[in-house]
């Protein structure tokens, strides 16, 4: 089996990303990534990334310049082998290696490394969690994945329509939060009040403004230590990506601070060296591996190893469609302590309809595909009409 074509496609769902009114949801993402790899046996590979999609594709298409280190992962892949996972992921690096190992090079190369493994996983008639290695679960509780709301009101009805829809977890970020202490505060207790309990909270800060007119979004570690607390007592499970991604001091500093609230971070890190920094000099209490940027299931797996041997939870990232859901559920059930799935629950169609058999929700929890593969089929027709490039 060889493979003979890898596409980059660009998805428009027609809107661009904002904050949401009220307690209404947000639309989510304007741009999508896919990436398709096609083999001779009739075997395709599908993964999305979370990426700028426009650079994304230039990375794949750019022409060959005749030297490793400027070339284009299409010129790295085309008339390989598939199932050599990992020789084709040290040739794609190295074919990269120039502009493309962090950032977008390394988002690209991740979305081959998944695509590579759902064709593995189709041509042998397995999941991808029984090529990983282990199966220890069939379903992982999911947190549905949203902003924050600008108000206490808007923020208890935002978490009585999660909880209407069966989430057990729910995960607020960005927007309005990470700029007034007091703010942010009243916000999480209304959480807190709406949902009662038994229901998992955790808080996705942002270490910048995601806004274009306030780009800046400084804290003083002080200010997150009293924050910390505050969200001690409202028995928040964790507090995400808050600093700067490089600054292990910080991390490991506020972690000093923290009793039963967990620090978590990672999804804007590539490579397992730079996620056992953040466990070694960090002290992150989660790992949260990003499938689409880390570098593919192949470096998840070297990851989530390390997070066993280190006995620190991992949680992988996963804010897109449901090809990288599927992607993270696969790494969930090869994960022996599995903590949550991330869901996307924006509005933009897309998002969820790519697959025609969307991952299923169960009280609270997603099924761990079953199907060879990533375990999901993606319906071309749906790319088709979201299709711009």
């Amino acid at each position: 089996m060889k493979i003979t074509d890898v596409e980059a496609m660009v998805l428009d769902t027609g809107k661009g990303y904002a904050a949401p009114e009220g307690a209404a949801e947000a639309h989510g993402v304007r741009f999508i990534s896919l990436l398709r790899v096609s083999t001779d046996a009739g075997v395709t590979g599908w993964a999305d990334i979370e990426t700028q999609p426009h650079t994304a594709k230039a990375v794949v298409d750019c022409p060959s310049s005749g030297g490793v280190g400027f070339e284009s992962l299409k010129t790295a892949l085309i008339g390989e082998d598939p199932l050599e996972r990992e020789r084709l992921w040290q040739k794609m690096y190295r074919f990269l290696a120039y502009y493309g190992r962090e950032g977008v090079g390394m988002h690209a190369i991740s979305g081959a490394d998944n695509a590579l493994w759902d064709i593995a996983g189709k041509a042998l008639g397995l999941p991808v969690c029984t090529l990983l290695g282990a199966k220890y679960r069939d379903r992982v509780k999911a947190y549905a994945s949203t902003l924050f709301r600008s108000t206490p009101d808007a923020m208890k009805r935002a978490v009585e329509h999660y909880l209407s829809h069966g989430f057990q977890a729910i995960k607020f970020g960005w927007g309005p939060f990470g700029r007034d202490l007091a703010q942010d505060v009243a916000l999480v207790a209304a959480a807190r009040d709406a949902a009662g309990d038994d229901v998992d909270i955790m808080v996705d800060a942002g270490w910048y403004g995601a806004h274009p007119d306030a780009p800046y979004r400084p804290r003083s570690l002080k200010d997150w230590e009293l924050l910390i607390q505050a969200l001690e007592d409202l028995n928040v499970f964790w507090l995400e990506d808050f600093l700067h991604p490089e600054n292990f001091e910080g991390y490991a500093e506020l972690s000093s601070s923290t009793t039963s609230l967990r620090l978590a971070a990672g999804e804007q890190l590539s490579g397992v060296e730079s996620f056992a920094r953040l466990a070694e000099e960090g002290r992150i209490d989660v790992l949260q591996p990003d499938l689409s940027r880390c570098g593919g299931l192949t470096v998840g797996r070297q990851i989530a190893d390390m997070a066993m041997r280190r006995q620190t939870e991992c949680a992988p990232h996963a804010w897109l469609t449901d090809i990288l859901t599927a992607a993270s559920l696969q790494l969930n059930a090869y994960l022996m302590n599995a903590l949550y799935i991330e869901f996307n629950v924006s509005t933009a169609s897309a998002l969820r309809c790519l697959c025609k058999k969307p991952i299923e929700l169960e009280d609270g929890y997603a099924l761990i595909p079953e199907a060879p593969g990533l375990g999901i089929e993606v319906d071309e027709e749906q790319v088709a009409k979201y299709r711009v490039l």
